[in-house]
């Protein structure tokens, strides 16, 4: 069966060829790195054919072609816009910093100093105006380029009028390719998207299945803790495409939403409900429950059945089976009375498996029928690419000065980028006087998408290593293909359609492949030599260092500081996303829209994940890291909680719950307000401390919210209890996430206090109430 893994067992074929699909579709959702890499491997090839004949025509040199090939690379990474009309004016308007740049370079072209100070301000423009946003990022890279390669050329103001046709051409094939012939619909991005949200949660499924059976020593819980951040990146992306595509669907004459409203709501349920499975299976391991093999069989089948069913291609109707499967499979288990301690975890799971069953069923309906309708109702609407992979890193933070003093991120880098640059022309020609520009763009490129010195560190070390493998995989390529020309340029193709394809995965890649390319392009034009690739080594070193060693000296930005500033952010966004989940379950008007206040938090959690990494580096002290690391894993278990909470109350309308409920919201807020600044005091700078090291929470102005919490419960039971009994239990599951929430608030808080705190297990099924609600708040 298409989908099923069985331990010990090979996997007949249909099911290997099943498995295989279902990888395809999960490494690259949507696609989005596959098209980008075609795409701007197309694009060069158009570029270099269009520039061949202008050369042809005018008899100028190769450098022309070069100069083409490479502003069509440059404007294909460069824009990173996800609407397609934005997309469209953000390539175009690349033209003229290329332009304006081209020209200063070659003008500048017989004063060499002066070229060097004007190219370091270049740069130094170019890093601030990353603070406008993706389109702040292209135009500063459609800047720094032209410079860069007009003086590498020894361009003339004779050659200008090529050089900007060159321009011309390289950034017009990109426009032509992605943006007007390779423009992808809507309704085919979802659909891939959403197959990728299906493969990562197969794969989530599996990991749970392995750590379910494994009975000899402690299965270990990282490969299920990755494929849950996995999933969650996945749905991120579904949701800003549906979202794009709801902006950009006109609604119907009565007002009436798009085809695919809605379907962010179930995409979103699934996604908890998956994330449920994974929380329920962890805690049953880390407690190390002794559970019985026939029950541990029967978990097993119906985790088995939901990724039979989640792996791509499996028919409607046998998915349809195997959701029925898994319910039954454990039907015994969460057909028992409420048990406590292990048999209530194990219970928990049983539970996980049946809702995750009803989650997905109805979200792979929805899904489908709402994706043909929109292709149905739009015909005439082309979509964009998908949002590329989270990299919150890359995100420009709002501009201005940061919220710990000084100035702000890009002006920071700015400065920096000035310092390493500067010292990287002058280092790099004593290095080699005919090379030094490839010290200065290690310099300068170690700090894109950085936050904190400890991410220019990896950074730059990444790009070290990446260099030093190309020289080898160049050297051997060049070996192999032996100065065939033709065999060279296809090889020199395929490699930089690697680079492009990699570049969003790791930047030790993207070094590897352009190294490698490097290698085959001497080889082409008969300069190949070993102690060139060598000297790239040595000059990329060198780059890297400087770029490190000026982010560690001037206006340095820790990397604690930086992972105090996501912190803060991340329960900020908590806070709004509670007002308005409160505010939406009261229906009060304007309160706008939970599932997207939701959406922001998950994104501020997913920074405070990447500023968290250089300080889980293994170089970092022990303490350090175990205290970063249960700080990131309490903030996620809130932003789970918060996500509970906004779906809730996304669908319920509660006025008559104000009296009890609002009060408690209002004690939650105050006290996840309080742990923000016992987080910044703990990770800020020691000298911009609101309290001195020893103050306690209530010096922070938190307490708790388990009285207020309990009256808004008991009424929400009460008000309710001659009421549909979903309806209850609705509401009561909205009290206990709040009381998930703060307990982890002010937990964490004491613990960074000095204090001792043991985090509290959900409440068992059923616990208080004959309905069960209990259990709709656990996991």
């Amino acid at each position: 069966m298409t989908g099923t893994v069985e331990r010990g067992r090979r996997l007949p074929v249909p099911a290997r060829w099943g498995e295989l699909r279902t990888w395809a579709a999960a490494v690259d959702p949507g696609h989005t790195r596959l098209h980008l890499a075609s795409v701007a491997t197309a694009a060069m090839l158009l570029a270099a054919v269009a520039a061949s004949v202008l050369r042809a025509l005018t008899g100028q040199p190769v450098t022309i072609v070069l100069f083409s090939v490479v502003l069509a690379m440059i404007s294909n990474l460069a824009v990173n816009e996800n609407d397609l009309r934005r997309r469209r004016i953000t390539t175009a308007l690349m033209v003229v910093p290329a332009a304006a740049s081209a020209t200063v370079s070659a003008l500048l072209a017989t004063n060499r100093v002066a070229a060097d100070v004007v190219f370091v301000l270049v740069m130094m423009v170019a890093v601030a105006v990353r603070r406008y946003g993706p389109r702040g990022v292209a135009l500063g890279m459609a800047a720094f380029m032209p410079f860069f390669f007009v003086q590498f050329l020894h361009a003339g103001p004779g050659e200008l009028p090529f050089l900007l046709a060159g321009a011309v051409i390289g950034i017009g094939s990109t426009f032509l390719l992605r943006c007007l012939v390779f423009t992808r619909r809507s309704e085919a991005v979802l659909d891939a998207l959403f197959r990728a949200f299906e493969a990562r949660l197969h794969a989530l499924l599996l990991t749970a299945v392995e750590a379910v059976e494994t009975t000899a020593g402690e299965p270990g819980l990282d490969p299920l803790v990755r494929a849950q951040a996995r999933l969650n990146e996945t749905a991120l992306l579904v949701t800003d495409r549906l979202d794009d595509t709801d902006d950009d669907t006109d609604d119907g004459p009565d007002g009436a939403a798009g085809p695919v409203a809605g379907l962010r709501q179930w995409i979103i349920d699934s996604e908890l409900a998956a994330e449920r499975v994974a929380m329920s299976v962890r805690r049953s391991v880390e407690h190390h429950d002794p559970i019985p093999d026939d029950d541990r069989a029967e978990l097993a089948e119906g985790l088995r059945a939901l990724a039979a069913a989640t792996a791509v291609g499996t028919p409607g109707a046998i998915a349809a089976r195997l959701y029925d499967g898994a319910r039954s499979a454990v039907a015994d288990i969460v057909d028992r009375p409420a048990g406590v301690g292990p048999a209530a975890r194990e219970q928990r799971i049983g539970f996980a498996v049946v809702r995750l069953a009803d989650a997905m069923q109805t979200t792979v309906e929805q899904a489908r029928l709402r994706i043909a309708e929109h292709h149905d109702t739009d015909r005439e609407t082309a979509g964009g690419d998908p949002a590329p992979e989270p990299v919150p890193e890359q995100v420009p933070p709002p501009a201005g000065r940061d919220r710990f003093g000084g100035l702000a991120l890009h002006t920071r880098q700015a400065v920096q980028v000035g310092v390493a640059t500067s010292l990287a022309i002058v280092v790099g020609e004593l290095v080699s006087p005919a090379r030094w520009y490839w010290a200065v763009i290690a310099a300068f490129v170690v700090f894109a998408g950085t936050a904190s010195r400890g991410d220019v560190l990896s950074r730059g070390w990444a790009r070290a290593v990446g260099t030093a493998g190309g020289v080898v995989a160049g050297m051997l390529l060049a070996l192999l293909v032996g100065g065939n020309v033709v065999a060279s340029l296809a090889l020199l193709f395929v490699c930089v359609f690697l680079a492009l394809y990699l570049v969003r995965i790791s930047q030790a890649m993207m070094a590897f492949w352009i190294t490698a390319v490097l290698a085959l392009l001497y080889g082409v034009i008969g300069q190949f030599s070993v102690q060139t690739l060598v000297l790239r080594v040595e000059e990329t070193v060198v780059g890297g260092a400087l770029g490190m060693l000026a982010a560690y000296l001037i206006l340095p930005t820790r990397s604690r500081t930086a992972f105090a500033e996501a912190l803060d952010d991340a329960l900020t966004a908590v806070d709004v996303s509670l007002r308005t989940s409160v505010d939406a379950a009261l229906g009060r008007p304007g309160a706008g829209d939970p599932l997207e206040k939701a959406r922001a938090v998950d994104t501020a959690v997913a920074t405070v994940r990447t500023r968290a990494v250089p300080l889980q580096h293994p170089v970092a002290r022990r303490p350090l890291r175990r205290g970063v690391h249960h700080t990131v894993r309490v903030v996620g278990a809130v932003d789970h909680y918060t996500r509970q909470l906004a779906a809730q109350a996304a669908t319920a309308s509660v006025p008559g719950w104000a009296a009890t409920l609002e009060p408690a919201a209002e004690r939650v807020r105050a006290d996840l307000d309080g742990l923000r600044r016992i987080l910044d005091d703990a990770w800020g700078p020691a000298g911009r401390r609101e309290h001195p090291s020893g103050a306690g929470p209530a010096d922070y102005g938190v307490g708790s919210a388990e009285e207020l919490l309990d009256a808004a419960e008991a009424d929400a039971a009460s008000r309710t209890a001659a009421g549909p009994g979903t309806e209850r239990t609705r509401r009561l599951t909205a009290a206990r996430l709040l009381r998930r929430i703060d307990q982890l608030a002010v937990g964490l808080a004491r613990e960074l206090c000095g204090q001792t705190w043991s985090e509290p297990a959900p409440a068992a099924r059923g616990a208080g109430h004959a309905d069960g609600s209990g259990a709709a708040a656990a996991g």
